[in-house]
């Protein structure tokens, strides 16, 4: 009997991707349109977003398959509700029940719902087998984290179905040894996500561009932006350049993290290990990777930090490309595998 095909679809704030999958062949082609989100029109009403991204996926499934849909949002992990998402809606908090609207949808389809760190996280841990706790951090247009336990194979949620929602815990930064105060996406002032994300570390370089003035026009990180290079762009190259004014924006944008994961350290000491993935986080790579590990060596775990600073830093690591890909966790979702 052929093995059945598993269409998966990962859906962020800024794209929607969608392929064939099975554990034998693996991914089939990978196609990708812009998501339909605040993001891309700020103005929409929020209703018809959500209307326009379920027949988007629902048009992407073929008669009576099956789809494993990892999503970016904050969502009831037991259900498939999402509670709210601020790439794709903003401050709209109001749950949407994105599984029952696919299955209203598309009847015929068996859908899976998880979210897209979740996702993420079943590919990475089926193939870390070494480790008793895994926690993966995505840093991109949003920020967030799942633990999970392989020696269970479980991904612990609390009372409405969620974890890991560190994007937006509070937070703050300072450049240049002044406090900076941001607004995240989801309105609230402070975040992890304010400082930390893509659209973030946008607003980041704002504040220093307008604190610097004269030094950011002659920075590399100032120059490569005014001659038009998108900022993503201009801060991997500014910082491969050696830059300190985008070394002082990376260390702003990381601390928040830094102070997360110690944190996660400081309480669970079964971690054994703290990746990260996610447009900013791979897109930045061994920047990415230094920054995290020079906040964890100037502030460390109390006594541990000191007496075994190995004991924290070996423990972070960006992921390599492919190495957590919400796609193919997706798939394992849908068919109900585990990570043990």
């Amino acid at each position: 009997m052929p093995e059945r095909t598993i269409t998966v679809i990962d859906v962020g704030g800024t794209h929607v991707r969608w392929a064939g999958w099975s554990p034998g062949r693996g991914l089939g082609a990978v196609r990708r349109v812009p998501s339909p989100s605040r993001a891309h029109r700020p103005d929409a009403d929020v209703a018809a977003l959500r209307a326009e991204l379920v027949r988007l996926l629902a048009d992407a499934v073929p008669p009576d398959g099956a789809a494993g849909v990892s999503f970016g949002a904050a969502l009831d992990h037991r259900t498939g509700t999402v509670y709210a998402s601020a790439p794709l809606w903003g401050a709209h908090a109001e749950p949407f029940d994105l599984r029952a609207a696919l299955a209203a949808a598309r009847p015929d389809v068996a859908w899976t719902v998880v979210n897209d760190v979740t996702a993420a996280l079943l590919h990475l841990a089926g193939a870390t087998r070494d480790r008793r706790k895994i926690m993966l951090v995505t840093v991109s247009t949003g920020i967030a984290c799942r633990t999970i336990d392989r020696r269970t194979g479980t991904i612990p949620v609390d009372g409405c179905g969620l974890q890991g929602e560190i994007g937006h815990l509070p937070a703050s930064t300072a450049l240049g040894g002044a406090p900076v105060a941001l607004d995240c996406a989801c309105g609230r002032p402070g975040h992890v996500a304010a400082f930390a994300s893509g659209p973030g570390i946008r607003r980041l370089a704002g504040v220093l561009r307008d604190r610097r003035g004269a030094a950011w026009d002659a920075a590399p990180l100032g120059v490569r932006t005014a001659r038009g290079e998108p900022l993503e762009t201009a801060f991997a190259a500014a910082l491969d350049d050696g830059d300190p004014l985008a070394a002082e924006l990376l260390a702003a944008a990381t601390g928040p993290v830094a102070d997360v994961v110690r944190t996660a350290l400081c309480l669970d000491p079964d971690l054994d290990l703290v990746a990260f993935t996610g447009g900013v986080a791979a897109g930045l790579g061994s920047h990415y990777h230094r920054a995290l590990l020079g906040h964890l060596r100037r502030e460390g775990l109390y006594l541990t930090g000191e007496r075994d600073p190995a004991w924290t830093l070996d423990r972070i690591r960006v992921c390599a490309p492919g190495e957590a890909d919400g796609l193919v966790g997706a798939g394992l979702a849908a068919l109900g595998t585990g990570a043990r």
